[in-house]
């Protein structure tokens, strides 16, 4: 397995595609209730096959992915080759995590207590197991906007 297999709720929200997946393996509703009744192994394997392949979908069409932390943001840029990342510190007691704390950080980029740094670097291995890493790790994808914003202000 390339990722993970995906949670209950995710398969519950996929239901029709995984549904569509089997069918293309030639399985119906009927041999699916009894693979996973006699074969829980063979069940357990197309489950993790159908989840690659939606981490691996979204992972190609993932462009940022951002982590934020009590005092610091890292965004990430994720191109074809290599990862942008635009690091931000706050050197004060904020908390960057509620909507006040973020709010300031976004009216007061230049403040003296703001430290941005940026970044880049190419892939230590496949992309889309590095971007799939920093989502396991707490980061979310996101549409770029907050990454946007700074790299204008930086550049």
């Amino acid at each position: 397995m390339k990722y993970r297999q995906l949670t209950k709720e995710q398969f519950e929200s996929l239901h029709e595609e995984f549904a569509r997946f089997l069918a293309s393996q030639s399985i119906d509703v009927n041999e699916w209730n009894l693979i996973k009744k006699e074969k829980p192994n063979v069940a357990e394997e197309e489950m993790n096959v159908f989840s690659d392949v939606v981490w691996d979908d979204v992972l190609t069409k993932t462009n940022y992915v951002e982590h934020f932390s009590k005092t610091s943001v890292n965004l990430f840029k994720c191109s074809a080759d290599e990862i942008h990342r635009i690091a931000i510190k706050v050197n004060w007691d904020i908390n960057l995590l509620e909507q006040k704390g973020f709010e300031w950080l976004m009216k007061n980029p230049m403040d003296n207590t703001v430290e941005i740094f940026k970044g880049s670097k190419p892939y230590n291995s496949e992309r889309n197991t590095e971007i799939f890493d920093l989502i396991e790790k707490g980061s979310s994808i996101s549409k770029g906007e907050i990454f946007e914003y700074f790299n204008q202000l930086i550049s």
